[in-house]
């Protein structure tokens, strides 16, 4: 099992890749995806949802192409995870604890609800600035 996705590390490639040419301006998705090692037709879709969660925007025209929509300081890991694979959970029963009834008495639940909050924490700590720093 995969915590992070393949279609999110495409999308983590991807962004990462608009990060490093900031100073260029927008870049194209066949560029990105090229510059990413991405399939051209995924790198469509995550960059669709990427915008959709108003992480990136895009530009038409000539000199169009896609540009982050925010600052690199402003965007964390845990917001590019989020947009593509609706986050991370360890297990069913963490979200919805009425998911299990169980969990009231449960000792495992009670250490993945501490472990699902650090890694939340961890990713939300990471900017993309700080990947390239």
């Amino acid at each position: 099992m995969d915590v992070i996705r393949r279609n999110t590390d495409y999308a983590l490639r991807l962004i990462v890749n608009l990060v490093e040419n900031l100073e260029t301006g927008p870049v194209s998705a066949r560029q990105l995806a090229k510059n990413s090692d991405v399939p051209y037709e995924l790198a469509c879709k995550m960059l669709q949802k990427l915008s959709s969660a108003k992480l990136i925007k895009s530009r038409m025209g000539a000199n169009g192409g896609f540009e982050l929509a925010k600052k690199a300081e402003r965007i964390n890991l845990y917001q590019v995870i989020e947009a593509i694979q609706g986050g991370i959970c360890l297990n069913r029963c963490i979200p919805d604890a009425k998911s299990c009834p169980r969990r009231p008495r449960c000792v495992v639940s009670r250490k993945l609800v501490s472990l699902q909050k650090y890694i939340e924490d961890y990713l939300k700590d990471i900017t993309l600035e700080q990947l390239l720093a």
